[in-house]
């Protein structure tokens, strides 16, 4: 940071309401106007804790927990399980298995049961891997979260202001890499676009960014500002991109990430549960945070309200520029949206919020979605 933009942000905290200090969200509007499809989405399964969703050539794949399930016929039978939980999967095309594994590294699983584990890419420790890709040459790109969080403690990334997530690439027969990025806040998504160029949501920034694919270099917003925490990315038949947004933003949480001194003593004496942070489903305890405009009224919970918990699922364009998308809001269930999938016609999402794999059909949703949305781009 130069002495300029320091100065400026001094004197932005000190007026408040400007800069870096504003806490003002994006509306959601234009292709990401509210509305109810993933509430209403059809439920394939339920698996509590569900979470990573990848295709592979004899069907589906999710982790849940410590396991690897396989989904076949409205049914999750067990494949894999491990000593800690997968954060994150991905498979190449000749049937190599990655799984990440909480406070572990990587294990590479081979179509013949051998296991490759790597635990550190140059100075990264691949403790938090959040998200991962195969690109087109076989090498394996990896988003490692945060230096100093694991898979349930997210939140207090977010909270201690985390900027010590990395990108890796490296080639999973040699288990050789190189470093793609550092400094980076949550990054939780990632894709290899058509060029060849790595894009990545990070979560805490609000955006995604480009990364060149050869070696570290600032990374380039593609996309900003978003309403919401972004986090796995996935391509649609269409040219595009699905991105997951696991929690949103809220005037009430940018405010408290900028009272640092409140929110120090709340880390140190409030339960992790009951922080003021995001959170994948909510609604469970009455000593839960709750903003005046969430209060439950004549047995009516306004959709509109502000809430811990939401689910989103936007469709962009080839140049990441959002064209519709799917809302699970204040009052439903389906939230806290992880990964997803397209196949066969089908956008398959999962709910981690609910233990939910959820099924939306593509053409309904870019026909009864898109037009609006696509008036517009935030």
């Amino acid at each position: 940071m130069g002495v300029a933009e320091f100065l400026k942000d001094t004197v932005d905290s000190f007026l408040g309401g400007r800069g870096k200090s504003s806490i003002t969200v994006p509306v959601m509007d234009g292709p990401l106007q509210p509305n109810d499809a993933l509430e209403h989405a059809a439920v394939a399964i339920e698996v509590p804790g569900i979470d990573n969703l990848i295709a592979r050539g004899d069907g589906l794949l999710v982790s849940s927990g410590n396991r690897v399930l396989r989904v076949a016929d409205g049914q999750a039978k067990v494949e894999l399980e491990f000593p800690s939980e997968v954060m994150s999967m991905a498979v190449r095309g000749d049937g190599v298995l990655a799984v990440g594994l909480d406070g572990v590294g990587l294990l590479l699983c081979g179509a013949d049961g051998n296991q490759k584990k790597v635990e550190q890419i140059d100075d990264i420790r691949l403790t938090c891997p959040t998200a991962m890709t195969f690109d087109a040459a076989g090498a394996l790109h990896v988003c490692n979260g945060s230096a100093t969080t694991g898979a349930r403690d997210w939140p207090r990334d977010l909270l201690e202001i985390g900027r010590s997530g990395a990108v890796v690439r490296m080639d999973p027969e040699t288990g050789s890499g190189a470093v793609l990025a550092t400094g980076l806040a949550y990054p939780s998504g990632i894709c290899i676009t058509g060029t060849g160029d790595v894009v990545v949501s990070e979560a805490w920034r609000h955006r995604l960014v480009r990364l060149s694919s050869g070696a570290a270099g600032e990374p380039v917003p593609v996309l900003e500002d978003l309403p919401a925490y972004p986090g796995r990315i996935a391509r649609s038949s269409a040219g595009g991109y699905w991105l997951a947004a696991f929690a949103v933003r809220s005037q009430l949480q940018e405010f408290v990430l900028r009272e640092h001194s409140y929110r120090r003593q709340m880390m140190a004496e409030v339960s992790p549960e009951y922080w003021i942070a995001p959170a994948l489903s909510s609604g469970h305890s009455f000593m839960e945070p709750l903003q005046a405009g969430g209060v439950i009224r004549l047995g009516i919970h306004k959709p509109w309200a502000p809430t811990r918990s939401y689910g989103l699922v936007v469709e962009l364009d080839g140049d990441f520029v959002p064209l519709a998308s799917a809302h699970s809001r204040a009052g439903g269930r389906h939230h806290g949206v992880t990964s997803l999938v397209e196949t066969d016609g089908q956008l398959l999402v999962t709910a981690k919020g609910a233990g939910r794999l959820l099924t939306l059909q593509t053409n309904a949703f870019r026909h009864s979605l898109g037009k609006a949305g696509r008036r517009t781009a935030p």
